[in-house]
């Protein structure tokens, strides 16, 4: 069970462990890209491509979804991803019982968005744990779990593609543990346990009062989606990367203190000044801040992000 690419070398380890998989069980197709045309998550595409049956349900633990997970009569369930709670009729399924990949040390990060939040909450380390699943959000016994450093200057998307990796290994150490006998079960730590939020479009949205690292951590937290943005002349500007220029700040939190190709894309912030480096601005693709500045005018003086 698993919808987008973070779960994608989960099924292919089980595929390639010489593991039988009887069926996948993603999200629904959904309308994506500017076309809306409806698409297929990557669990899906994989599983197409493996002639792995795959099942769609919009809520898996409705009678369509239970009915068909019983009727496979799995011995054991993986969730990575995936995107939706399991009720215990679910859990109560699979004899041996459910194992979850999931991108975070816990008890730590709990939720739907653990990747991005081990950025934006500025971690130095993170890591991927197994645990049993349960009917609360992330709140099941962990297995084993397994650690990285988070680059300084890494996105979202970046570290999940590593920790996407990292969870399919540990996978299979996990289930090697299983069969061996040998695997066992540490209860987490409620007193230490942290959950966070889903992400939402608003939460990319910069606040240049706040210090440059909070900003980069929100740039890096958000690459890919939602996306880190501000506002110009009325109009939303993306910003992909930014570096800091100078400990005190020159002008007000958002005023934009220089603009040009020279120079570059500098606005001031809470403690400091940094340069947007790339940016992307309505109908226009992404581009270095400096490229942009060669064919367009952007005023010194005003601020960023003003109605």
């Amino acid at each position: 069970m698993g919808t987008p690419d973070f779960a994608v070398p989960s099924l292919e380890a089980l595929v390639n462990g010489g593991y039988e998989v009887v069926a996948v069980f993603c999200q629904p197709d959904r309308p994506k890209g500017r076309g809306h045309r409806m698409a297929a998550c990557a669990v899906k595409e994989t599983a197409l491509r493996l002639s792995i049956p795959v099942y769609q349900p919009e809520r898996i633990k409705r009678e369509e979804g239970v009915s068909a997970l019983r009727a496979l009569k799995p011995d054991l369930c993986v969730t990575a991803a995936f995107g939706q709670l399991l009720s215990q009729e679910i859990l109560d399924i699979p004899p041996l019982g459910t194992v979850n990949v999931h991108a975070s040390l816990l008890p730590r990060h709990r939720g739907s968005a653990p990747i991005n939040w081990s950025i934006l909450k500025g971690d130095r380390i993170t890591g991927v744990t197994t645990m049993f699943t349960d009917k609360g959000m992330d709140t099941g016994d962990m297995l084993l779990s397994a650690q990285t450093k988070i680059g300084e200057r890494e996105t979202a998307g970046e570290l999940s593609g590593r920790l996407a990796l990292l969870g399919a290994d540990l996978l299979m150490d996990t289930l090697r543990a299983l069969e061996a006998g040998t695997l066992s079960r540490t209860p987490q730590n409620p007193e230490e346990a942290t959950y966070e939020p889903k992400l939402h479009k608003e939460l990319g949205r910069i606040d240049f009062a706040a210090g440059a690292e909070a900003i980069d951590r929100l740039v890096r937290g958000t690459t890919p989606w939602p996306g880190a943005f501000t506002t110009l002349d009325g109009g939303t500007m993306k910003v992909f990367e930014l570096e800091r220029v100078r400990e005190c700040p020159t002008g007000g939190p958002g005023e934009v203190v220089a603009a040009d190709a020279s120079a570059g894309l500098i606005v001031s912030c809470g403690d400091g000044d940094i340069a947007l480096t790339q940016i992307q601005m309505p109908g226009a693709r992404r581009m270095s801040a400096r490229d942009y500045l060669r064919g367009h005018d952007i005023q010194t003086g005003i601020c960023l992000g003003k109605a």
